[in-house]
């Protein structure tokens, strides 16, 4: 007879950098995926979705992989589970999906067995998997995160995102590998390009904080990552000058990309014409891309146990119904 019932879980996509914040600012998205997980007599995945079909079916899953360092680190054992999923975020695009899964199957696990790890804990186990804190933070607590990371423990401050604020991104139709992102860094940079980094990140993280979005266009100016990765995403370098010249705050690659994103002010009247402007300077560069406006999302990972009794993978398909989004 099972010892737990069964954990529901809905993370948050998110973003990471925002422009100058390299690894270390990170925001929520209104973007979701849905975890279910409970105890089996053998270990059992239902994905749902048309990009989950990529996904190994076994115990090398990443869903199950992270549930048992949870057990592992709170002294129980639950060697065989059955795991559902279904997401909207998309794979390799610069929205966060694997720290979303990451941060969704920590709550489901730590959940399934009564909660014994803190937030802070499955913070740091988080930032040990994802080796960042930005886009994991940001599932996790919701918001905006500014985050450090010294390979042990997270330290983090979350900021309320300025209600007045609201967020555009463009997703190109082709993954890029995050590995494949940061291959093209640099090793050095000069003492001036750090400092214009470093500048800028103060500035933009004060400005969120003080709801200040006259400064988010200055502010989010970046010499550290953006003019490296742009070759790998056409369209990047136009997006990046122009954006602000048809309605944006400002714009930066969102995490190691493809996807671009804009923070743009909630009165501003050209929405419609930056979105067009963005979906157009993809096509004139041969990428098909959709455009979607995603609210900030002020809240993070939401767990919960649910009753086992007449449960079916039904009611998981029932309950994120309503909710699907791209």
């Amino acid at each position: 007879m099972s010892m737990y019932g069964r954990s529901r879980v809905k993370v948050p996509a998110s973003t990471a950098n925002l422009g100058p914040g390299f690894d270390t600012l990170g925001m929520a998205l209104s973007l979701y995926a849905w975890i279910e997980m409970e105890e089996a007599e053998e270990t059992v995945f239902h994905f749902y979705g048309d990009q989950m079909n990529v996904l190994p079916c076994d115990k090398s899953n990443l869903l199950y992989q992270v549930a048992q360092m949870v057990f592992a680190e709170a002294g129980v054992s639950v060697p065989e589970l059955s795991i559902s999923m279904y997401s909207d975020i998309p794979l390799t695009r610069g929205l966060g999906s694997s720290a979303s899964a990451i941060v969704g199957a920590l709550a489901a696990a730590n959940t399934l067995i009564g909660s014994p790890l803190d937030a802070a804990k499955l913070f740091d186990i988080a930032c040990s998997l994802e080796k960042h804190p930005d886009n994991v933070g940001a599932s996790l607590f919701g918001g905006i995160i500014t985050a450090v990371w010294d390979g042990t423990h997270a330290d983090y401050i979350r900021i309320e995102p300025p209600q007045d604020m609201e967020v555009l991104v463009v997703i190109p139709e082709f993954e890029l590998a995050t590995t494949k992102a940061r291959g093209v860094l640099p090793t050095e940079i000069t003492v001036s390009d750090a400092v214009y980094n470093i500048s800028r990140t103060s500035l933009l993280t004060a400005a969120f904080a003080a709801g200040r979005l006259d400064l988010i266009g200055r502010a989010m100016q970046d010499r550290l990552h953006q003019p490296y990765r742009a070759p790998l995403v056409p369209g990047m370098e136009k997006l990046l000058a122009e954006a602000p010249q048809h309605g944006a705050l400002g714009i930066a690659l969102s995490g190691a990309g493809p996807t671009l994103l804009c923070l743009v002010d909630a009165g501003e009247s050209r929405k419609q014409e930056l979105e067009l402007f963005l979906n157009e300077t993809m096509l004139e560069h041969g990428i098909p891309a959709q455009t979607c406006w995603l609210p900030p999302c002020t809240e993070g990972v939401k767990a919960e146990l649910v009753e086992r009794n007449g449960m079916q993978n039904g009611s998981f398909l029932d309950m994120i119904k309503g909710e699907v989004r791209l």
